[in-house]
């Protein structure tokens, strides 16, 4: 296939084609989707990069990777990230019970059906 003929995802869709979407594809989306929401919230707040990295205990060049989509960070660190902004972490797993939820105020947390708690 040459350049002429070739086409983005986001175009392919526009035009109704069926478009496979690759797990790779998908978690590519997931990253981006936290980095923006991470940026919104720092920004929201008025917290520089090196602000957000010292009240999370990590570095400025690794919000910087968060926020750019180039990685994704661990639960625990997710945990601490969540802390620092001031925001709530909450995992829904396809709209199952189960819920993580961390407000930094030790509050009780949803039990699924199981009757385990899912802790993070």
């Amino acid at each position: 296939m040459n350049h002429s003929q070739w086409k983005t995802h986001r175009t392919r869709k526009l035009l109704g084609e069926q478009v496979e979407e690759t797990p790779a594809y998908v978690d590519a989306g997931y990253a981006f989707a936290l980095g923006q929401a991470v940026y919104d919230r720092r920004k929201e707040l008025g917290l520089s990069q090196s602000e957000l990295a010292r009240r999370a205990s990590m570095t400025q060049p690794q919000i910087s990777n968060i926020e750019g989509g180039d990685s994704v960070p661990t639960l625990p660190l997710l945990t601490r990230l969540a802390k620092a902004l001031d925001a709530s972490l909450t995992i829904d797993l396809d709209g199952d019970s189960s819920r993580a939820h961390d407000d930094g105020d030790d509050g009780p947390e949803e039990i699924p059906p199981s009757g385990r708690s899912s802790a993070a």
